[in-house]
This record gives C-alpha cells, structure tokens and sequence, in this order.
C-alpha cells in the first residue's frame, strides 16, 4: 500500500487516479487546500494533520505502507515571504515528524514533491540538477530543506527517495473530474481562463521589460498527468530497487512567454481577453526552463502534451467548474 500525503490537493489527487489503478493507496489530507471531492473513491481516505505523529504512527500500523508521497506543502510565494513561520513550521517541521515516524516504522522509501523555485534565479538559459540550487524566497528555501534533510537521513538510515522539481504544473484529467482549483488561484493559465470566462474582468501582466523577445517573463509548463507519470515512474524504480537517491527536473524544455500564454488562451477559446500591463513583480525571474533529460534517460518519462493541450485540459475544467 501506498501513502499519499496531500492527495487531495491538485497535484496529489492526479497522482491518486492514476495510481489507484496499480497498487492499494491510502489518503491523507487536512483538507486546508485540497478537497475531499478531488480524492479518488477507490483509495482510502484519512483526514488529519502531517505534522501529528500520532496519526502518522496510526495509519503506518493499520495499512501496510511500502512508501510514502509527500505533496502537503503551502507554495504561495507572496505568502511565504510575508509569513514564513508558517511555510517552516508546515513544509519543515512537519516533515520532518513525518520523516521520524517513517524512520520508527522502517518504512524506507519517499517520494518529494519539491520545485524549480529551489534554484532561485539561476543564470543560466536551460536549468538542469547541476545548476546551482539559491532560493530567494521562505518557499524554496524550506523545500531545499527537505531536500537536504533527506539526503543526510539516506546517509545516516538509508532512506531510499527521489526528489522531483517541479517547473509550473497547469492542465487538468482529461475526464474533467479533476482540475486545478486555488483558493486565492495566483497562475497564470487559470488566472486568464478564469477571466476569459467572465469571473474577473481583466487580466494583469508584471513587467514588459524583461530581457525576452516580447519582454515578458518566460516560463516551462508542464501537464498535471505528466507529472503524475513522472511520480509513478520514480514510486516504481525506488520499489524495484533501480534507484536509490535521485533528483529530477521535471518540464517541458519548452519556454512561452506571459504574452504567449495569453494568446495561446485566446485561440484555444475563441475570446479576447482585456489586458492590464503592470510593474515588474519583484524576484520574478525573466527565465525559468527545465532540462528534463536525466529523468528521461534514467526513468524513461518526457513529458507528452504540449502547451495548447495543456490549456485546452484546463479549459475544459474551468467551463465544467466555473463556480
């Protein structure tokens, strides 16, 4: 059996219904940001707080958990920055009691879901693991954390993980049961779907003057079942005993522009969408692309869908879902 922490969130729960058709797979979730309807009914469901040990130790003596995929972190940069007790406290402290409880019960095998924004802002035009990780910001820098408690508890215990850095998830299932729904919603993709629907009336672009080719900032989207792939993958390698400790990048290696994006929005709708340009947001880097090659090589994943099936998959949910 699987544990998936945070399952009910947006990425997690894509990651549960693909995951519920191969192996056994129980849910926790505090319900803070995620949401109960976006769990799959075939895992088992448990509400309850990463960072409560009791409960931890609870579910690892009731199922019989082989590894464990963490997905519970708060990711609101703005957030972290005015409040980062609270992104130590949830993506630092509790994961490390969750760490100790999987130490206690000889449960050896971790997946991370951590991100792009460990880099900072690299200066470099395609970033790879080799680059160097600087996060500018509470949020990267607590999950650079994780990444390196890790690392020194595969030292001391052997812990068996691998660590998936995410570039900017978008899309949604291809049923349309499942999508990306934040609330407040701060990206980009269904921020401007949002307002192509009518739920706000414009759309705000921070900077033009970025050293890009239409002067917006440039960044790597990546499908939500992509990166669902990718965990499953890694979930499989580790339990197969092909890898033991591994960091990946995980993208597209493809950039679009804000402006790109935008537009790309518009075709896929057939709407215009009212365009309000504003200052630069400060510590928003002018690039952020992945090379994805070492997962690829090593794991066999890419990622598969583009950029106007990304939109179009989240297109269809926010029509379903306009509420």
């Amino acid at each position: 059996m699987i544990l998936v922490i945070g399952g009910a969130g947006y990425i997690g729960s894509h990651v549960v219904k693909d995951l519920v058709k191969r192996k056994q797979v129980v849910v926790l979730d505090n319900l803070s940001t995620g949401h109960r309807w976006a769990v799959d009914e075939k895992a088992t469901f448990v509400e309850g707080d990463l960072g409560d040990e009791r409960v931890l130790q609870a579910l690892f003596e009731t199922y019989p958990i082989r590894a464990v995929l963490h997905f519970a972190a708060f990711s609101l940069v703005g957030e972290s920055v005015r409040n980062p007790m609270k992104y130590y406290e949830n993506n630092v402290a509790a994961t490390l009691s969750l760490l100790k409880v999987m130490h206690k019960n000889k449960i050896e095998k971790f997946i991370f879901s951590s991100t792009a924004a460990t880099y900072g802002i690299p200066d470099v035009e395609i970033i790879d693991e080799t680059t160097p990780t600087n996060p500018i910001n509470p949020y990267g820098r607590s999950k650079l954390m994780v990444e390196q408690m890790l690392a020194d508890f595969a030292t001391s215990f052997g812990m068996k993980y691998v660590v998936l850095r995410y570039f900017n998830a978008a899309g949604a299932y291809e049923t349309g049961e499942i999508g990306e729904k934040h609330d407040p919603e701060t990206h980009l993709i269904p921020l401007v779907l949002q307002h192509l629907l009518g739920v706000q009336e414009s759309i705000s672009v921070f900077g033009t003057d970025y050293p890009t080719p239409d002067g917006t900032c440039i960044r790597d989207y990546i499908h939500v079942t992509d990166l669902a792939d990718a965990h499953i993958k890694a979930l499989q390698a580790l339990i197969d005993g092909k890898i033991e400790t591994a960091t990946y990048n995980l993208g597209n290696g493809n950039g679009y522009s804000v402006k790109e994006i935008i537009e790309t929005c518009e075709k896929v709708t057939g709407r215009k969408a009212n365009i309000k340009f504003a200052e630069r947001r400060t510590g928003d880097p002018a690039r952020l692309v992945a090379n994805s090659k070492k997962i690829e090589r090593e794991l066999g994943w890419k990622a598969l869908i583009g950029i106007k099936g990304i939109i179009q998959s989240a297109w269809n949910w926010h029509q379903l879902h306009k509420k």
